[in-house]
């Protein structure tokens, strides 16, 4: 791994993802989070401290990047409930079938390289009545902000790890085969290309 991956990028990310409005906008998903919790892409772990201790039994936390996941373990041990960080590779989660109550997945789905089977491997691990929790930029509806998220894109990607600004996230998250019951979606603050967010939850598509 190169320098800049190693060591620049885990900070600069833990900074842009810690913004008041960002981390205003996990406090108001996070938080719902309830019974055995899937958290993906965990990163310095940065939602720790919304989980609320009377509704969540355990975090099992997914991640690639190995590099944030000292400052994640140190945020786990203060909010007093158990937290399992676990690696996830090319082979999927880890995990068992139907085991998870809760998936929490916020500004994540941006940087995975194929969502649409992630978000699968997801769903198999989710219980049949279980709930997926999203929080996520993406593809804004207005044109001209739309235009230039596809010009940034290919630019942004090799400087943020692997984000894509232009993602359509209702659309991935319907197409593995989830119904979304609650979505909202805004503008955080400028730069607007940057900012379009989308949050939520949605259930396997069984489950309507």
């Amino acid at each position: 791994m190169n320098p800049y991956k190693r060591y620049v990028l885990p900070k600069i990310i833990d900074i842009a993802c810690s913004t008041d409005a960002v981390m205003s906008a996990r406090a108001k998903i996070v938080p719902q989070a309830l019974g055995e919790v899937l958290e993906i892409g965990i990163g310095s772990g940065l939602n720790l401290e919304f989980y609320d201790r009377q509704k969540v039994a355990t975090i099992v936390a997914v991640d690639p990047a190995a590099q944030m996941q000292t400052v994640a373990r140190r945020r786990a041990d203060a909010i007093g409930i158990p937290v399992e960080i676990m690696a996830v590779d090319v082979q999927g989660i880890h995990a068992a079938t139907d085991r998870f109550d809760t998936i929490v997945m916020t500004f994540t789905l941006c940087s995975i390289n194929e969502p649409i089977p992630a978000l699968q491997e997801m769903m198999r691990v989710l219980k049949p009545a279980g709930r997926l929790l999203f929080c996520e930029h993406g593809l804004a509806p207005d044109a001209p902000v739309a235009r230039w998220q596809q010009r940034l894109t290919p630019w942004w990607k090799p400087l943020a790890g692997g984000c894509h600004l232009n993602r359509d996230i209702p659309a991935l998250i319907e197409a593995a085969g989830f119904s979304i019951e609650e979505l909202r979606a805004e503008y955080l603050s400028a730069p607007r290309a940057l900012t379009y967010i989308y949050s939520g939850s949605a259930r396997p598509s069984c489950q309507n």
